[in-house]
């Protein structure tokens, strides 16, 4: 399997499965880079390389406390996959809405017999 994409754009970055698991874990809060590792069992070289990509992009931003440096996301840049994403969902639910009515029909049918 080829190794996924490292771009300079969310889309690219986020095609990798473990950084979306880093994303995941820093939603209730900043961190440090050991407790990504312990939360996702990775090595640190891994977690480093994988938040480096998503620092690139501006998904994740670091501060350092002391030797430590503390990772926190920035959702604001998750907004164009939002956008994106918005579109499949409306025709998604539309989708749904449309097999809800056929099985009332369906049901309703059923119940005239």
């Amino acid at each position: 399997m080829a190794p996924f994409p490292t771009t300079a754009d969310a889309f690219g970055a986020i095609a990798e499965p473990h950084r979306r698991e880093i994303l995941d874990t820093l939603i209730a809060g900043e961190k440090a880079v050991g407790t990504i590792v312990s939360d996702l069992s990775l090595s640190q070289p891994q977690v480093s390389k994988h938040l480096r990509v998503l620092s690139e992009v501006g998904l994740v931003t670091c501060r350092a406390e002391g030797r430590r440096r503390l990772y926190r996301l920035e959702p604001t840049r998750l907004r164009p996959l939002h956008a994106w994403l918005a579109k499949y969902e409306q025709a998604l639910n539309e989708r749904l809405d449309r097999m809800g009515d056929y099985l009332e029909e369906l049901q309703h049918e059923g119940e005239q017999q």
